[in-house]
């Protein structure tokens, strides 16, 4: 069934897209919080970009001017997903010109050694990495078998890398559980949330999954328990997601788990708090779930997960996102005639991610729990930054971390950085075709709920500027 937008709808959506324009507000209104500012950005202040070779500036300033172009945006997307991507010489063209700009842009490179490359280069620069091999919807146990294989590999040569340089690997479950599968785990958990005598004899020991005020739209009939070969496939699921986690105990490096759409995430919410109760047992915890706060019911979710956690003696960690599936989300929604999963503005998504990092940091603070702070805001960044120095933890504290994507952000992770903050960029690779998926939730991203676009080439002509005075003057420039 085509999914149809109502004019209000893309009303909405429209006014998402332009929130970008906040900007400047929220960084005012994030002054405002603190008496003292952790990162500042103004001319007098830190120089994030100072460190960063001028060709490497204009390079980046160049394809963020790009990706801020709507019309081309959107016409390159369409493109993509239109039926001329079947024409073997358009779509070489294609992925020629994605890789020369976004690509390059976002991307780590197309495997393994470029990646490593990549990464080596953000160490020297002060930064970690998280590593992610951009695989995503496999359609069976085949596909799962070789992504598991991928993934694997990628943390064997994390630790080949500088000791401390990867702070993360990153995994979809959609990558090693067939997508038909976790729409089914997903309806049945949700059939459960209704209904909490109905029988789910596959289920074992998890954390709350989902919560009073969670989306449960997407199951509007009683289904089908598991057949026997559903329960086998789930249980070489979660055989895949053990073995990957057992490979990230014994090469000591924590392992992300993404969240994706509301219609699979109760099954991958399963998968991740079953693994986390086995793993978890040491102070430091191997396996992170990940809250998405444009959603309404995070902080219900993201409360009740880490207290039943806490009380079971399991270390929790989870990285605090906002959000990359506003369309999808908002759309389904839409054609089934409900209300959208999603906060109704940029500002309560803003409120509730810092709700939801301000009470892991403050458990942080009371001895228990571990975050990653994935942000592109400078705001949140300002204002959470002030909370760690005020419960006086340490911004050193290896259980608290800020990420940003490659390309995104970078002014505020060389800020925080600066400040003393560990701070990582989450790096994806794979082949130009395989991270398309990636590469488009990029490009709507970036012009819309969490751009960050416009602040990073605003500092970078400040930094370009100042190098430009400094030749003509013939003063000794920062880098060349």
């Amino acid at each position: 069934m085509a999914i149809r937008a109502s004019p209000k709808l893309l009303q909405n959506l429209r006014h998402c897209n332009s929130a970008a324009a906040a900007l400047p507000t929220l960084v005012e209104n994030s002054d405002r919080c603190t008496s003292q500012s952790v990162i500042n950005f103004d001319d007098h202040g830190q120089r994030p970009f100072a460190s960063i070779p001028t060709n490497k500036l204009l390079n980046s300033y160049l394809n963020l001017q790009l990706v801020a172009l709507d019309p081309v945006v959107d016409v390159g997307v369409r493109l993509v997903r239109s039926s001329l991507m079947e024409n073997s010489f358009f779509r070489k063209a294609m992925l020629s010109m994605l890789k020369r700009t976004v690509y390059a842009h976002f991307c780590a490179g197309e495997d393994v050694e470029e990646a490593k490359r990549t990464l080596e280069g953000l160490w020297q620069d002060g930064l970690r990495g998280i590593l992610d091999y951009g695989l995503e919807d496999a359609v069976d146990n085949s596909g799962c078998d070789a992504n598991l294989d991928e993934f694997l590999r990628t943390v064997e040569m994390a630790s080949m890398l500088p000791a401390n340089s990867v702070s993360f690997a990153c995994v979809k479950i959609s990558a090693i559980c067939p997508i038909s599968l976790l729409e089914r785990v997903s309806d049945l958990l949700r059939w459960n949330q209704k209904n909490p005598y109905f029988d789910l004899p596959w289920q074992i020991d998890s954390l709350p999954i989902l919560s009073s005020s969670s989306p449960i739209y997407h199951t509007r009939s009683k289904p089908d328990n598991l057949t026997e070969a559903e329960e086998h496939d789930l249980q070489l699921a979660r055989l895949r997601l053990s073995k990957l986690c057992q490979k990230c105990v014994e090469k000591k490096l924590p392992l992300l788990i993404d969240a994706e759409y509301t219609s699979i995430q109760p099954a991958i919410d399963y998968l991740t708090f079953s693994a986390a109760i086995r793993f978890n047992k040491e102070e430091n915890p191997v396996v992170y779930g990940t809250i998405q706060a444009y959603l309404r019911d995070a902080k219900e979710r993201l409360v009740q997960a880490t207290e039943v956690a806490e009380s079971m003696g399991v270390s929790m960690g989870f990285k605090l996102v906002r959000g990359a599936y506003i369309t999808r989300e908002t759309l389904l929604a839409s054609s089934l005639g409900v209300a959208s999963p999603i906060h109704p503005s940029i500002q309560d998504t803003h409120s509730c991610y810092n709700d939801c990092a301000s009470f892991m940091i403050e458990k942080i603070a009371g001895g228990y729990g571990s975050v990653v702070l994935a942000t592109h805001n400078i705001g949140s960044g300002k204002v959470l930054a002030a909370k760690v120095d005020e419960l006086k933890i340490g911004r050193g504290n290896q259980r608290l971390q800020f990420a940003q994507l490659k390309g995104m952000a970078d002014g505020l992770s060389y800020g925080l950085r600066d400040a003393g903050f560990n701070v990582s960029k989450y790096l994806s690779f794979g082949p130009v075709e395989q991270v398309i998926p990636y590469l488009l939730r990029r490009a709507e991203e970036n012009k819309g709920l969490l751009s960050s676009s416009s602040l990073d080439r605003q500092l970078i002509r400040m930094e370009l500027k100042k190098r430009l005075k400094a030749a003509i003057s013939g003063e000794p420039s920062t880098r060349s």
